[in-house]
């Protein structure tokens, strides 16, 4: 069964910095695609980034983009999303998912629904202070 762990969510000020962090079952490294959601209070869950299974190539949501970077350690089977710049909007409990690797898109890159990811960890909550 595979297993997605999130940590390292917390309180931050307004323009600080904060590191995720997403432990996985070994075997899921070779051939997922992983990503980051987030969810805000009474919003819908929203993509917030994605690595692809093989080579690195990344996806960002606009919201976040030259602020998140995702990355991953395959020899750790862990990927990561160090999120700077934050601010209070960045409010949410964010997940850790992956995704089968035929779903990232020669076009399109990552899959951005939710309903993609057929594996999922249990959420970190981020707050960001004003």
């Amino acid at each position: 069964q595979v297993q997605l762990v999130e940590s390292g969510g917390g309180l931050v000020q307004a323009g600080g910095s904060l590191r995720l962090s997403c432990t996985a079952s070994e075997w899921i490294f070779s051939s997922y695609n992983l990503g980051w959601f987030r969810q805000a209070p009474g919003k819908e869950r929203e993509f917030v980034a994605a690595i692809r299974w093989s080579g690195g190539t990344t996806n960002y949501a606009d919201s976040v983009k030259g602020r998140f970077t995702i990355s991953r350690d395959d020899a750790k089977n862990m990927v990561f999303l160090q999120m700077n710049s934050l601010k209070p909007e960045d409010t949410a409990v964010y997940y850790c998912a992956a995704c089968g690797k035929n779903w990232w898109s020669v076009v399109s890159g990552a899959p951005r629904s939710w309903e993609k990811y057929g594996y999922r960890g249990q959420g970190t909550q981020v707050t960001v202070s004003s």
